[in-house]
């Protein structure tokens, strides 16, 4: 749970959807459902944690999304394998 203000998505407005669901696109579709969603089940608290900003959303999180890419050298496998150690590092449950 967030201990800041957010916006439910479904009750945001159209720079909040656009910032999600541009988002949303540049994820593989295994991230389409959100392990930890918010009440309204439409987002994850870390994502909603940045509904006041709609643009730090969308640069917050689109670069993950684009660093995940499957244009890139790396493989999948790969890719999931340097998410998980830096995780572990930060100590963080994601």
């Amino acid at each position: 749970m967030t201990w800041i203000k957010t916006i439910p998505i479904s009750e945001g407005d159209e720079k909040l959807r656009c910032a999600v669901e541009a988002q949303r696109e540049l994820y593989p579709a295994e991230y389409a459902v959100p392990i930890h969603p918010t009440a309204d089940g439409q987002a994850s608290h870390i994502v909603a944690s940045h509904s006041l900003i709609p643009e730090a959303l969308h640069h917050a999180f689109a670069t993950f999304g684009v660093l995940m890419s499957p244009d890139l050298p790396l493989t999948r496998r790969q890719h999931e394998m340097i998410t998980t150690v830096v995780s572990v590092t930060n100590r963080c449950h994601y």
